[in-house]
């Protein structure tokens, strides 16, 4: 059984022992953890080289309201996929983009941009806004500790669509960014070819015509599943997949 995984927001140094923040050791506490028992941490972020990795710790203390490790050297370990994707999504309703979210992040997304777009049915303006994005935030990392990515996907503030468009750069290295769309796709089905792709998809019923002008007038080229109509998500996380599973030049 592969060893429990705990991502912990701060610095991390080879040896030392470590204190866990309240919520992770309280995960710990759920899975019954005990002393001597061995787990991998990681914090997410990349070493002066760029290398992502992990600690193989062993557990020192269980307390009531605490827990501690005892960290070994750091491993680089590289799970990520060859490409960074870059996901906007006009967000599902429901659950369904926790779901999106969480799938998103195991496949591998380095970003998730919510974003509010003409037939969007989920609209979310100030603290509820930030409330869910935090809240995807943690089902990042939890899809994260599962799956054994060492990059925790970032989840951005909600934004309308129109307002992330102005603001939108292409990535240095990208290849063209792409817009997933029910219309009639751009000649010849582009293939990924770059080290980094921005993926743009609408929420139910997709984007509109309007929203759709407005992308393409930034450079996103429009590119199609196939005949049959899927739901938000599921064509979201297909085209991740899809792209992701394609070999960077």
């Amino acid at each position: 059984m592969p060893m429990p995984r705990l991502y912990v927001a701060q610095a991390l140094h080879p040896y030392a022992e470590l204190a866990l923040p309240p919520d992770t050791a309280r995960h710990l506490q759920v899975l019954r953890a005990q002393p001597g028992d061995s787990v991998v941490v990681f914090d997410g972020k990349p070493n002066d080289s760029g290398q992502y990795g992990e600690y193989t710790a062993i557990v020192t203390a269980i307390q009531r309201r605490g827990a501690t490790v005892q960290l070994g050297a750091w491993q680089p370990t590289n799970r990520e996929p060859g490409r960074v994707l870059h996901l906007a999504i006009g967000m599902p309703a429901n659950d369904r983009m926790d779901w999106l979210v969480e799938k998103a992040s195991e496949l591998g997304a380095a970003s998730i941009q919510p974003l509010t777009t003409a037939r969007s049915v989920l609209r979310l303006e100030g603290a509820r806004a930030v409330g869910r994005q935090e809240h995807w935030q943690r089902l990042a990392i939890a899809a994260c500790e599962q799956c054994g990515g060492n990059r925790i996907p970032i989840v951005h503030p909600v934004q309308p669509l129109r307002d992330w468009l102005a603001g939108w750069r292409l990535p240095l290295g990208a290849c063209a960014p792409w817009l997933l769309s029910l219309s009639e796709p751009d000649a010849g089905q582009p293939y990924a070819k770059g080290d980094a792709l921005t993926l743009l998809c609408g929420p139910e019923g997709g984007l509109d015509a309007d929203e759709e002008r407005a992308a393409r007038d930034r450079g996103f080229l429009a590119v199609s599943l196939g005949t049959r109509v899927l739901r938000a998500e599921t064509a979201a996380l297909a085209a991740v997949t899809l792209t992701l599973r394609q070999e960077a030049p």
